[in-house]
């Protein structure tokens, strides 16, 4: 399946220049930082928001900056989410763990200065007026706090959620989880491009119903996946007992309930406009990914 490859190589070379630190005392941190940023994946968070600007009409180059502090705050989630207190995963991306390699206290410091450099970054490169910016942050923020994805890992690793069926809760989890750095992803090219309210609403409803369908797929791979091709122990879910897709609906319903988001992802794209093919292309990769 087709795959934006140039935009990853962008962002992957963009990463790659990053420092976070002119102290060799505080070195050993950077390490840990750029051992979890550099191993490398798809980038789809990162890859999604050039993607969005290439469609509205501004310059993916321009949006580096955001695309960037994108991976970062994904990083440090992904490291905490490792973390024995969490899911206690020894593979990530096929390599130790932030915290079998560094050891838990350097892994949270680690995953804290991503998420703190992701805000300087934005506050510092990226390119547009005060204001803009400050919007464009606030809305990072909210994406990655407590209406969002960290309170989203809280209902999901305490139990709790809104009353109602099992399938209202896991959409109420992972919409927060999940769908709100995706959704970020596309919504803050809006905020930064100043684009019209009237031409946002399909690009954000086009980002709520990827962001479903990112982790339906997610959800089924962590039961058929093996761990060479996820790069991380497979079945992880079921060993925790946590509500997922496939524990609801079975695993032939999660692929019929990938298959309706995967259509509606495509439909709210097909109101877009402008757009390009890169936006598809992202879509029917997630939808059809092996890892």
């Amino acid at each position: 399946m087709a795959y934006p490859d140039r935009l990853r190589e962008q962002v992957d070379d963009y990463l790659s220049t990053l420092g976070f630190t002119s102290r060799e005392a505080t070195r050993g941190l950077e390490d840990a930082m750029r051992y979890s940023l550099l191993a490398g994946g798809k980038r789809i968070r990162p890859v999604l928001c050039l993607a969005t600007a290439s469609s509205v009409g501004s310059s993916p180059e321009r949006l580096l900056p955001t695309a960037a502090a994108l991976e970062l705050i994904h990083t440090y989630s992904l490291i905490h989410d490792d973390l024995p207190a969490m899911d206690d995963d020894d593979l990530r991306r096929g390599m130790p763990t932030s915290h079998v390699k560094y050891g838990e206290n350097v892994a949270i410091l680690a995953g804290d200065g991503l998420f703190a450099e992701a805000v300087r970054l934005v506050c510092e490169e990226q390119e547009g007026d005060p204001e803009t910016i400050v919007t464009a942050v606030a809305e990072l923020m909210a994406a990655a706090g407590v209406e969002g994805m960290v309170g989203g890992q809280y209902l999901d690793v305490a139990g709790s959620a809104e009353s109602g069926s099992d399938e209202d809760r896991l959409l109420e989890i992972h919409s927060l989880k999940t769908g709100r750095l995706i959704a970020a992803s596309v919504g803050v090219v809006m905020t930064l491009g100043r684009v019209e309210e009237s031409a946002k609403m399909a690009y954000r409803k086009y980002s709520t119903e990827l962001g479903v369908l990112f982790q339906i797929i997610d959800d089924i791979l962590d039961v058929t996946g093996s761990d060479d091709a996820l790069g991380k122990p497979s079945g992880s879910d079921e060993r925790h007992g946590k509500l997922t897709y496939v524990s609801v609906h079975g695993l032939s319903g999660a692929r019929e309930l990938a298959a309706e988001y995967h259509r509606r992802a495509l439909d709210a794209l097909g109101e877009a406009e402008p757009r390009t093919p890169e936006l598809e292309d992202i879509t029917n990769f997630i939808y059809t990914r092996e890892s």
